[in-house]
C-alpha cells in the first residue's frame, strides 16, 4: 500500500510542479496554476498517510519513487524516452528507497 500512495504522490507533484513549468516556460495561462496548487495540495495530504514513525523518513524513501515517477513523466507526457543511465540510476534510487523504507527498525 506504501508504494501505492508514493506513487501516486509522485504523479501530483509532478503534475502540479508541471503546472508552474507550463505557465512559465511554456507560456501557458496563469489558470494552469489553479490545479497544479490542488495537486501540491493532494500530494502533501498523500505523503502524510505513509505509515512511518518519522516524516523524514517517509519523506527521504519517496525520493526513490519521485525518480522514477519523474523519468514515467518525461517518457508519457514529454515524450522523451529516458536512456539507460536514466533507468539505471532510477532502479538505484528505488532500491535504495526500498531499504529506507522496508529495513528493519528497533523501536
Amino acid at each position: 500500500m506504501t508504494y501505492l500512495i508514493y506513487i501516486a504522490a509522485a504523479l501530483a507533484e509532478i503534475a502540479g510542479c508541471f503546472s508552474f513549468w507550463a505557465w512559465w516556460r511554456l507560456e501557458k495561462s496563469p489558470l494552469w496554476l489553479l490545479p497544479g496548487l490542488a495537486s501540491l495540495a493532494l500530494f502533501a495530504f498523500l505523503l502524510s498517510l505513509v505509515d512511518t514513525d518519522a516524516a523524514g523518513r517517509a519523506y527521504a524513501a519517496y525520493g526513490g519513487i519521485y525518480i522514477a515517477a519523474s523519468l514515467g513523466w518525461l517518457w508519457l507526457v514529454e515524450g522523451v524516452r529516458p536512456d539507460r543511465w536514466d533507468l539505471t540510476g532510477a532502479a538505484l534510487c528505488i532500491v535504495g528507497a526500498s531499504v529506507i523504507l522496508l529495513a528493519p527498525r528497533s523501536h
